[in-house]
């Protein structure tokens, strides 16, 4: 084997690194993630599996998209959640198969909040943030996973963040970590 080429591991992390980060410089820039970019990814997800590893390969890639697409659908459908993050993380499901999925998942989550916690900090917004919390956590007592029309992504008076960011370093952050072991 020639020790120039990359194994199919370093290949798939370069593709999706190159496209989180991509979708993540587009979600800052537009605040949209677009569907040209989240299905020609997955799709390219799965072709690319299944060139490097056959059926296997494209089985690895239906599984982490089909697990990134439930486990999400709940946020997209009560409105905390964009379609077009869900379809991000679809993709990148697709790219790293469902274990290495949810420690993306876990990392993109913790640095979404971080990325909230700075930006009420900065908007000085905290109490109110925290008083939608509250009512967000009674309505899912009261109404189960029902959508607030006063505190969903269709609210512009409300603070977002772009998720596209932190999937990105999610991202990055767990190829850090599986590569080092830091």
């Amino acid at each position: 084997m020639n020790p120039n080429l990359m194994s199919a591991t370093e290949t798939i992390w370069a593709f999706t690194l190159v496209f989180t980060m991509y979708a993540g410089w587009i979600d800052l820039q537009t605040r949209r993630i677009p569907n040209w970019l989240t299905v020609s990814g997955l799709f390219f997800a799965i072709v690319i599996h299944s060139i490097l590893a056959g059926w296997r390969g494209t089985l690895v890639s239906l599984e982490g998209s089909g697990l990134a697409l439930v486990i999400l659908l709940p946020l997209v459908l009560m409105r905390a959640l964009g379609a077009g993050d869900w379809k991000l993380m679809g993709a990148v499901g697709a790219f790293l198969g469902p274990w290495t999925f949810v420690l993306v998942l876990v990392a993109s989550s913790f640095v979404a909040g971080v990325m909230a916690i700075v930006l009420m900090i900065r908007a000085n917004r905290v109490k109110q943030t925290m008083l939608n919390l509250i009512v967000l956590v009674q309505g899912y007592f009261v109404f189960g996973l029902r959508p607030n029309p006063e505190i969903s992504l269709d609210n512009p008076s409300l603070l977002k963040l772009p998720f596209g960011v932190a999937a990105a370093l999610g991202t990055l952050i767990i190829f850090i970590v599986a590569q080092w072991g830091l």
